[in-house]
C-alpha cells in the first residue's frame, strides 16, 4: 500500500500543471485546460518555449491508474453484501449519497468492525 502512495506521489510531482493558452496574460481567461485551437496557435503546433500539452506520454501507470490519493482502490458501496465483499487490504469505501444517514451509520459501525478505510 505505501508503495503505491508513494508512486502516486511521485508522479503527481512529476506531471505538469497544463494551463489555458494566454491563461497568464488575461484575467477573464480561466486557467482551466481547454485545447488550443487557433490556426496558427505556437502552443498547438508544439513549438519550444510554449507552454506543455497534455498528451498520451503523461499517462499513469496501470497498477495505480483510478485509485485514490490514499493508495486505496475507491468502492461505492449500497448495501450491507457490497460491504462485506470488500478486501479492507487494498480496497476504501465510499457510501453512496441515495443512502440515509441511519443506513449510513450502521455501514460505518459494520465497516470499523471489519477494519475497512471509509472515504466519506
Amino acid at each position: 500500500m505505501n508503495e503505491r502512495k508513494s508512486l502516486i506521489k511521485r508522479l503527481r510531482k512529476k506531471k505538469p500543471v497544463f494551463r489555458r493558452q494566454e491563461s497568464t496574460r488575461y484575467k477573464r481567461v480561466p486557467t482551466k485546460w481547454k485545447a488550443p485551437k487557433g490556426r496558427q496557435s505556437k502552443q498547438r503546433l508544439g513549438k519550444g518555449g510554449s507552454p506543455k500539452t497534455p498528451g498520451k506520454g503523461y499517462g499513469t501507470p496501470k497498477i495505480v491508474r483510478g485509485l485514490h490519493p490514499s493508495g486505496y482502490e475507491d468502492i461505492l458501496i449500497k448495501n450491507l453484501k457490497e460491504l462485506e465483499a470488500i478486501e479492507p487490504k487494498t480496497q476504501a469505501v465510499r457510501f453512496s449519497t441515495r443512502l440515509g444517514q441511519n443506513k449510513i451509520n450502521g455501514f460505518r459501525e459494520a465497516a470499523k468492525k471489519i477494519g475497512i478505510k471509509v472515504l466519506n
